[in-house]
């Protein structure tokens, strides 16, 4: 496998004898981030930014000062997207410079493969708005964060949307919503919740699984095309998603009757498409297009006016720049929260690490002063709630840009948490494992 490996360091300018004697400390002090990332292969269009934002948040840790003086590193392997090969990154990086903090998969897939690992080798897992849906049950997933959103909370508000267009949750009972979806892990995982929804309202669900890469829909498009259904759920990655909007052209499907998931909802998707994808909307995770964010204006000015920014300038800002960024974020803060019980100044251990996740506090003033304002809000995790936020919007392409079409929109917990917790018990009988004691919430 090629193992990319990018190394950055700042450079020390030592005066005087204390300095000095510092430096070798110093340069102990490095929190190691490896990154598992696809700058190759058919989802390279979107693993690109992703990647480009994750590592450009690193590097801006150490542009202010690391976390409370603790520089980070990191170390990016290409996994194409395949989850053997994300497996096999893993297993080289997990103790590399001094063990891995945490990893971030950027595949459902690899998560599931991960997630077996993660428990024994005491590594956390961050899956931010993707992964497994039940992880956000940190009684039976300990190692598991699928901060900020889950693919339940994903498909629950789009839902939710559709019916408020359509005048309430009653006036969804006889429509049809069709759900078409990467045939993989991924795309599967709406499902559940979407059939849940379909119960209750009496609206027609129809599942069209696409094969991976997705360029081929036009069998998928055909049977749109013959069933006309109200409402069209894109649960794509990469390339599938401009295909469907050109399908959709193509067959005459209304774009502006098209949701996609936060995966299915950036530049990438339809650049390529343009006028012709105007009315597309997808949900957010949160934040969407931020060129106007603080920490948006601090990257281009500490790093990419000075060179050392990763990828190109034009893209600082981009939803899935921001997506990048927004996980680093994640990480990163994990770690200043675990510093605070077990050290600040020090280097954690990916234990240690584990903790923090467990115990982020994100409030919106936090938020702000690490340049956030606007673009996301709080986000508290728990002992038995890993994702600790299920807030999201909605933004359209206007055929130029993204811009929000609704206000904040927020999950229906009382039909998740009760899901949630059926799916983590199936598991934890599954792999015969025991519901975390209250005593072990503190660990």
């Amino acid at each position: 496998m090629k193992l990319r490996k990018i190394v950055w360091t700042a450079a020390a300018v030592c005066t005087g004898l204390a300095a000095l004697a510092a430096a070798p400390a110093a340069m102990a002090q490095e929190q190691f981030f490896p990154s598992l990332v696809y700058r190759t292969g058919p989802y390279a269009p979107n693993g690109v930014p992703f990647a480009n934002g994750y590592a450009d948040y690193l590097k801006l840790t150490n542009a202010r000062g690391g976390i409370n003086g603790v520089k980070v590193s990191f170390e990016e392997c290409e996994t194409g997207y395949a989850t053997d090969r994300g497996v096999e990154c893993y297993e080289r990086l997990k103790g590399k410079n001094g063990g891995a903090t945490v990893f971030q998969p950027l595949s459902t897939g690899i998560t599931f493969a991960l997630t077996e690992k993660a428990p024994t080798d005491k590594i956390p897992l961050i899956t931010a708005g993707y992964g497994r849906s039940e992880s956000a049950d940190g009684g039976v997933f300990k190692w598991n964060f699928p901060i900020a959103g889950t693919y339940w909370v994903a498909a629950d508000v789009l839902i939710q949307h559709i019916a408020k267009k359509e005048g309430g949750l009653d006036k969804l009972k006889g429509k049809h919503i069709a759900l078409i979806y990467h045939d993989s892990p991924f795309g599967k995982e709406p499902i559940p919740l979407l059939q849940e929804r379909a119960a209750m309202h009496g609206f027609k669900l129809s599942l069209l699984p696409v094969t991976h890469p997705g360029v081929e829909q036009k069998a998928t498009w055909l049977q749109i095309r013959r069933d006309r259904p109200d409402y069209v759920l894109n649960w794509g990655w990469g390339v599938m998603n401009s295909t469907a909007l050109k399908e959709a052209q193509a067959t005459g499907y209304p774009r502006d009757k098209m949701y996609g998931v936060w995966w299915a909802g950036a530049e990438p998707d339809v650049k390529d498409v343009g006028a012709g994808a105007k009315g597309y909307n997808a949900v957010t995770m949160q934040h969407g297009t931020e060129k106007g964010a603080a920490v948006v204006k601090e990257i281009l000015e500490k790093l990419h006016a000075k060179g050392q920014g990763t990828g190109p300038k034009e893209e600082v800002g981009d939803v899935l720049y921001m997506r990048g960024l927004i996980s680093a974020m994640f990480g990163v803060e994990g770690v200043r929260a675990a510093q605070e019980r077990f050290g600040k100044g020090k280097v954690m251990t990916g234990e240690q690490a584990r903790w923090g996740y467990e115990n982020l506090n994100l409030t919106q003033a936090k938020l702000d002063a690490l340049g956030f304002k606007g673009v996301m809000r709080p986000v508290s995790t728990s002992c038995q709630d890993h994702m600790g936020a299920n807030w999201a919007r909605v933004h359209t392409w206007d055929g130029n840009q993204w811009a929000f079409s609704s206000d904040w929109l927020q999950a229906d917990e009382q039909i998740i948490k009760p899901m949630v917790k059926t799916a983590a018990d199936k598991y934890a009988a599954e792999k015969k494992l025991t519901r975390r004691a209250a005593s072990d919430c503190g660990s």
